[in-house]
């Protein structure tokens, strides 16, 4: 790893988070930092994208290598913009994150913090996403950030695979060590709570539960995060089931 990098860092909880500071904190340890974030909390837009709005840009900062501008958009937007408006080379690393809150298990396919991963991914950059099991705003990041540097050091120092990027958790507390893991099997069982407005018409608040599908094995991110360890998993972009394309071409079709 010779000479300094060149990181860009995005999020899904809002340009002012604790948690995007945290991050930024680190990252700047080893190179300089761009970092294009949601004007405001845009948790739960997985990889959308605007399309029928324009999206604005502001500069909130530029000092000692860090360089940051809000944005009207997505996190996916956010990374799209900086690639094609703010970056004169491709970055070394994509990274985003500190989220307030999990992204294990299912919670990766909606989550905007790995949105924004996937999009680096897809940019065929080394692209991490880092969460904290914890939701409040005034979280305490500092516990898990000799995790998030070694994280960050290895990947510039090893890479990934194209198409590969991390999905990174960390428990409430101070974590007892690390986890290679997989993705754990459940879903989001969603309750919507119905209610009236004052002109008697219905609008809904989703809630719901999270539903554990793993019985108990010991190879997951939730089962790592239940044990007090931070878990990370390798996520890949492609979709497609390979063991199943011969099965399907025996098909009648």
């Amino acid at each position: 790893m010779k000479g300094r990098k060149k990181i860009l860092i995005s999020n899904d909880d809002g340009v002012k988070a604790k948690g995007l500071a945290s991050l930024i904190e680190v990252a700047k340890e080893f190179g300089d930092v761009l970092v294009v974030a949601p004007h405001m909390p845009r948790s739960g837009m997985s990889t959308a994208i605007t399309v029928e709005l324009p999206i604005r840009l502001k500069q909130v900062e530029k000092n000692n290598g860090v360089e940051i501008y809000s944005c009207t958009g997505t996190p996916v937007d956010c990374i799209k913009i900086a690639f094609d408006q703010l970056l004169d080379t491709s970055p070394d690393l994509v990274l985003a994150g500190i989220n307030h809150g999990a992204n294990s298990s299912i919670s990766v396919h909606y989550s905007g913090t790995m949105g924004a991963v996937i999009e680096g991914c897809i940019h065929e950059v080394p692209s991490i996403g880092f969460s904290l099991c914890d939701y409040r705003p005034d979280a305490d990041f500092s516990l898990m950030m000799p995790f998030v540097r070694n994280l960050i050091h290895e990947t510039l120092r090893n890479g990934l695979p194209t198409g590969t990027c991390l999905n990174v958790n960390a428990p409430e507390g101070k974590p007892k060590g690390i986890m290679v893991c997989r993705q754990g099997h459940g879903r989001w069982v969603e309750e919507f709570d119905a209610r009236k407005d004052p002109h008697n018409r219905n609008y809904y608040w989703i809630t719901g539960y999270y539903k554990n599908m793993d019985n108990g094995v010991d190879d997951t991110d939730n089962h790592a995060l239940a044990g007090g360890l931070v878990s990370v998993v390798p996520i890949n972009i492609d979709l497609t089931n390979h063991s199943l394309i011969d099965t399907l071409k025996n098909w009648e079709l």
